[in-house]
């Protein structure tokens, strides 16, 4: 999860404890390293050992880019870029990098629409949004 921020307070950190309680293997990035949590945090995708095989974007779209130039280079496969209220992680150019790798990231999706146990208000609006996408397709 790149992005992860040391102030437990933070949304992004709310996103971390929820990947962790459905029982995922959530490893924070953060550039300042350290601990998050109980967690080591790493500063790159590319220094996690053993290597991801996906990346939580939680970025401003500002540095999305650059996480994803990285993570690419680190031999991530699977990319999702949060997106909640706001204008969510995903940048132009980092979608351009995704589909230059032949990648289809996902977007427009805040992780708490489909973590199991997610409070009514979510499940509704993941319920809602899977529906307009089996309409879409």
């Amino acid at each position: 999860m790149v992005g992860v921020s040391r102030d437990p307070r933070s949304f992004t950190r709310r996103v971390f404890e929820a990947f962790l309680s459905a029982g995922y293997d959530a490893v924070p990035v953060n550039p300042a390293g350290g601990l998050i949590g109980d967690r080591p945090a790493f500063s790159h995708v590319s220094s996690i050992e053993p290597p991801v095989e996906g990346v939580f974007v939680l970025v401003a779209p500002g540095q999305a880019d650059e996480v994803t130039a990285g993570a690419l280079a680190a031999g991530v496969r699977q990319f999702w870029f949060h997106r909640g209220g706001g204008v969510g992680s995903a940048s132009t150019e980092a979608l351009a990098r995704c589909a230059g790798a032949g990648i289809d990231p996902v977007t427009d999706l805040c992780p708490f629409m489909m973590l199991p146990r997610a409070g009514w208000f979510h499940r509704l609006h993941g319920y809602l949004r899977v529906r307009k996408l089996v309409r879409a397709a």
